[in-house]
């Protein structure tokens, strides 16, 4: 049985909006790029935000043609705000107003300007957004460096889920939770159940909404459903040069190999580099991400990759399920969490929890190890690295499973311990500490 919660339809907080209250505090701050895929609250938090200022203005470049053309001829900020203001009818204050420039992919030259808002107005706070923005950014290779900040944000995590469908107080005691602290087998329980529906669901801030105000799970689907759609129509604005069909050929081999080594060549109607430009350009846009084979032999881990060797995420474990074709009714039918063997569901989500545990000002990189030896294969799901630490981390969908892989890199790398995460409790094995699905974020803390 699926919890449903009491409705609520306000803004649902973010872990983002506590980095957002502190930039605006901030005496030396710089123009902030959201960026991120589409649909993944960037907006809503700038709206949120906007509501600790005397003044709010937003401008949406994509539906508002007319201010685009503010930014055709000089750049001056003082001007475009005049403009804009006027417009608008919103006052423009140093210290007091939010600027939102929102969808400035639509407006290059808008993205070009806010080097000059930080060199000429630095006490006007000024937030910009976009989808595809990557793609805006690449064509403008040094629109602001050291004159800008970004932030990069991601669908909700499972502790941003579980507040929102108004379990605060257990998200909070599993916050607190260690080997030392578990959670009793009662709330153990509770917690795994509550993550069944996230992985079912996803963290796609309209499915969120709609689960945590009360919506029927079959509400969710078609709510996914219409962003699989919508994030499918993208596909023809990300290059000209690069056919739909093709992006969308390299999108499905990458649900198909979630959890392995990403084999460019296993399309038939594309070639390796079609394939590979493909996939790039998914990257860009935010839906998948990617997992780069380091050594691990020490610290960083990005210094020891083989960029040949990268196995694919996709942005979202509810997107996933849905590019699957997994059947909902078999799923809510399930007593247990079998659903997640399928397409590497627990594999994903523990890659995804670990990048929305990371810095907001930095996009995040995910690491794998693998031996590929003859009779002597070995995988460690997820290589961590914190401070000066190297953490092995195996990911397993049900309560048990071997951990020969784990050992093998233990004894090869001369590490003190690492961990396997699954739907057990707390637990230790020699070597091995266990933590549960649910609290995997609590690594890198």
């Amino acid at each position: 049985m699926f919890l449903f919660m009491k409705e609520n339809k306000n803004y649902f907080n973010r872990r983002i909006d506590n980095e957002l209250e502190v930039w605006m505090n901030e005496e030396n701050h710089k123009p902030l790029l959201m960026r991120g895929a589409r649909q993944v609250g960037k907006s809503s938090a700038v709206r949120n935000l906007g509501k600790k200022f005397k003044h709010f203005l937003e401008v949406n470049f994509e539906e508002d043609e007319e201010t685009r053309g503010y930014f055709d001829g000089n750049l001056s900020p003082q001007q475009i705000c005049e403009k804009i203001s006027l417009k608008y009818s919103i006052p423009i204050i140093e210290g007091k107003t939010l600027l939102f420039f929102d969808e400035i992919q639509s407006c290059p030259r808008a993205i070009s300007s806010l080097r000059f808002f930080y060199e000429k107005m630095p006490d006007l706070h000024v937030i910009a957004a976009g989808s595809l923005l990557e793609f805006a950014l690449e064509d403008l290779p040094s629109f602001g460096v050291g004159r800008i900040d970004s932030m990069f944000m991601y669908p909700f995590s499972f502790y941003e889920f579980m507040n929102a469908c108004g379990y605060s107080m257990l998200c909070e005691a599993v916050q607190k939770t260690s080997l030392d602290n578990p959670l009793d087998e009662v709330l153990h329980n509770k917690t795994l159940e509550i993550l069944r529906a996230f992985l079912i669901l996803g963290g796609m801030p309209e499915v969120v909404a709609n689960y945590a105000n009360g919506k029927d799970m079959y509400q969710c689907q078609r709510v996914l459903d219409n962003l699989v759609n919508s994030l499918r129509s993208d596909f023809a604005k990300y290059k000209q040069r690069v056919p739909t069909l093709q992006i969308s050929t390299a999108f499905k081999a990458v649900t198909e190999q979630i959890g392995s080594k990403f084999v460019y060549s296993n399309s038939q109607d594309y070639n390796l580099r079609q394939v590979k430009e493909a996939v790039e350009l998914l990257v860009m846009a935010g839906l998948v991400i990617p997992v780069v084979h380091t050594s691990a032999n020490g610290i960083p881990l990005g210094a020891q990759v083989n960029l040949r060797k990268q196995k694919m995420l996709v942005l979202d474990t509810g997107i996933l399920q849905r590019l699957l074709g997994l059947k909902l009714v078999d799923i809510l039918v399930s007593k247990d969490f079998d659903f997640i063997n399928k397409g590497n569901i627990a594999e994903l989500y523990v890659g995804l929890e670990l990048i929305k545990a990371t810095s907001f000002y930095e996009m995040a990189q995910l690491y794998y190890w693998q031996r590929e030896k003859r009779n002597a294969h070995a995988e460690i799901d997820y290589v961590l690295q914190k401070n000066y630490d190297i953490i092995p981390l195996e990911v397993k969908s049900g309560k048990q499973g071997r951990m020969q892989s784990l050992h093998l890199f233990l004894k090869e790398k001369d590490l003190p311990f690492g961990y396997r995460t699954s739907l057990e409790n707390y637990a230790e094995y020699g070597k091995v500490k266990v933590i549960p699905l649910y609290a995997v974020a609590e690594l890198l803390k």
